[in-house]
């Protein structure tokens, strides 16, 4: 679709202006239709993948962007290639309220949102009236991420420390750096970026990495992590 250019008056007085991104093109056409049709609403612009996104949300300047978590060319390692995205709009875009919409109820991709600053996370499952609920309060200032959900995510970072031996000895300097940049909240992208590796690197010590520690997900490296940053720091 055509981009709206931004009025002088952008989410003063007018309706709310929201960007998509969803590598469907019928499930973006869905939710246009849906929220165009809500006279508060407006779809200034969309994407299909993240350098799209990336490009075109800035130009328009949406209050909130409907992002995708997992985009088809992130499917193998299961990256969350959608909240890369909330964060760098967030970095570009402060007042930006980014919510993600997925198909999959992941523990893993909700710490991933919560570290990025999403507004909100929610099911694809969801029906047309409550995503536009949805919209309205991430747009109002308010969180949608699912209480029950964040709080056993969080407490896995405030509780205690992860069971049995934690071979932190088996892993290399930059194995270590890189750890703590996953309980950082960096994505493999950001780290790749970071540490001038391949982002394909990345992810193969990472597998590394989770294999050394015996745990079997990136947020319970990111857990071991922020243990350990608590530790030297001696809170």
């Amino acid at each position: 679709m055509e981009e709206r250019p931004v009025p002088q008056t952008a989410d003063a007085d007018g309706p709310i202006r929201v960007f998509l991104l969803d590598d469907h093109e019928v499930v973006r056409r869905g939710l246009r239709d849906l929220l165009d049709a809500e006279p508060d609403l407006e779809v200034v612009g969309e994407a299909a993948n993240a350098r799209e996104a990336i490009a075109r949300a800035p130009a328009v300047r949406p209050r909130v962007a409907v992002l995708d978590v997992r985009l088809g060319s992130s499917g193998e390692g299961g990256d969350h290639e959608g909240i890369e995205v909330c964060r760098e709009l967030r970095t570009r875009l402060p007042d930006l309220a980014c919510l993600m919409l997925t198909s999959f109820d992941d523990d893993e991709a909700l710490f991933d949102a919560i570290m990025a600053g999403a507004a909100g996370y929610v099911l694809k499952q969801i029906n047309g009236s409550d995503l536009v609920s949805a919209v309205r309060t991430v747009a109002d200032g308010r969180s949608m991420l699912d209480p029950g959900a964040t709080a056993r995510v969080m407490a896995r970072l405030r509780g205690p420390a992860p069971s049995g031996p934690v071979e932190l000895e088996n892993l290399s300097p930059r194995e270590r750096e890189i750890l703590q940049l996953i309980g950082d909240g960096l994505t493999n992208r950001q780290i790749a970026e970071r540490l001038f590796l391949a982002e394909k690197t990345v992810k193969n010590r990472i597998s590394s990495i989770l294999a050394k520690l015996g745990v079997g997900r990136r947020i319970q490296a990111a857990v071991i992590a922020e243990r350990l940053k608590e530790r030297e720091t001696g809170q």
